[in-house]
């Protein structure tokens, strides 16, 4: 029989379960009526509007973040450690830039593809990946695979010194400067002019893409027939204030940092071969312990800015019209998202933007999007993706992309 000190032992247990329930139910309700909700479209009413309804019936479902990590800290964290993160066959292309850096393009070129079969005319995925993100984030190679899922042909652009690259020249890169994804796009464009390409720009690599096609002439769009942009920050101060507040500097802030100033230690060799040349102090900004610290003293002055308050005003895209953008631009955000707060989008102005539309979910942190029970099956932001890019590849086809947009722009 069992001893009294071992009944009182298992009579001591289960008094919790009764708290324990309720504490779950309570979790439950405030998930199912709290937190899952339909995105927010926004975006002027026309044609682009429409075709993102019927092209990507996602954006009219109920979002369900992952039950057991809704939070914008948990999403962003849990993606960047424990998604998976799968094997893709790239075949890497260095190219010299006139500056005479280098930027490397990892490719998938889906030769398999029994949807587009002609090379020569397969449509492109480009892929701009984030801050210190390349060709092997998670994120990268998932939209790599859904792109072999079109059967397209994906490649990443890896930013300068990352994605297993080494730098050539003291020149990185900067939210602001577009002059490395136009090289990128003409040398697509000039081995397959009849492809068309669809960019995708994911958190800074976002930033980049929108000024690129706000800015770009119509002899700039080297194939280019739509953008998505997911992630990004409008707002680089108010993006700034949010990273340095205690939690988000400690997950997010430093880790950055480190990595940027990583990138520096490595190309150290070829720094200090430029000393005397370069307008920075390489080993203070060998120090920096913020983003803000790194700009201030390496992207600030290697791309000519008085200071870093300049070249966040000329990165921030908050007060950019953006109504010179001739291309269908799908944007995604998260409401909760701490590189970007929610009051520093530019919602009001977006709404009566004709040529960009926004779908706003209220969880998904930054660069994450998890849904369901599990975190290594497609998220929301790849089937949004996956449905956008299948809707506009079939427009092309078909020749009626050309009608949205001159729709749109008259």
């Amino acid at each position: 029989m069992a001893s009294l000190q071992q009944i009182l032992h298992v009579l001591y247990q289960w008094q919790w379960l009764p708290l324990l329930t309720v504490l779950f139910i309570t979790y439950t309700i405030y998930y199912l009526f709290h937190v899952v909700q339909k995105p927010r479209l926004i975006g002027k009413e026309g044609r682009l509007r429409q075709f993102i309804l019927q092209s990507c019936p996602i954006v009219s479902e109920q979002y369900w973040p992952t039950f057991w990590c809704f939070g914008a800290r948990a999403q962003t964290v849990i993606r960047a450690l424990l998604r998976s993160k799968p094997s893709v066959p790239y075949r890497r292309e260095t190219l010299e830039t006139p500056d005479g850096g280098i930027v490397c393009l990892d490719w998938f070129d889906n030769d398999d593809s029994t949807i587009y079969k002609d090379a020569t005319s397969r449509p492109t995925v480009l892929v701009l990946p984030g801050l210190t993100g390349g060709s092997e984030t998670s994120y990268s190679r998932h939209l790599v695979l859904l792109g072999k899922k079109l059967g397209v042909r994906t490649i990443v652009a890896n930013h300068r010194g990352f994605g297993a690259s080494q730098l050539k020249t003291p020149r990185t890169f900067c939210a602001a400067n577009t002059e490395d994804l136009k090289f990128v796009l003409s040398h697509i464009h000039g081995i397959y002019p009849e492809s068309p390409i669809l960019a995708i720009g994911v958190s800074m690599g976002g930033m980049i893409m929108l000024h690129y096609v706000n800015e770009m002439s119509e002899e700039d769009r080297h194939g280019l027939v739509a953008v998505m942009a997911v992630s990004v920050p409008w707002n680089c101060m108010e993006s700034c204030y949010s990273l340095e507040e205690p939690i988000n500097c400690f997950l997010f802030n430093k880790h950055l940092t480190r990595n940027l100033v990583n990138m520096l230690y490595r190309n150290l060799e070829m720094f200090e071969r430029h000393v005397g040349k370069l307008p920075l102090d390489i080993h203070h900004a060998l120090k920096s312990r913020t983003i803000r610290e790194f700009d201030e003293r390496f992207t600030t002055p290697t791309f000519g800015y008085r200071n870093y308050e300049e070249y966040y005003s000329a990165a921030s895209l908050h007060t950019k019209p953006l109504h010179t953008i001739k291309v269908p631009v799908l944007c995604l955000n998260a409401a909760d998202d701490p590189f970007s707060p929610l009051h520093a989008i530019p919602l009001e102005a977006l709404a009566q933007n004709p040529m960009v539309s926004m779908v706003l979910t209220s969880y998904g942190g930054h660069i994450a999007f998890l849904e369901g029970m599990t975190i290594h099956k497609s998220n929301f932001m790849e089937r949004l993706f996956f449905q956008f890019a299948k809707g506009v590849f079939d427009l092309v086809e078909k020749d009626k992309l050309k009608e949205i947009v001159k729709e749109c722009c008259s």
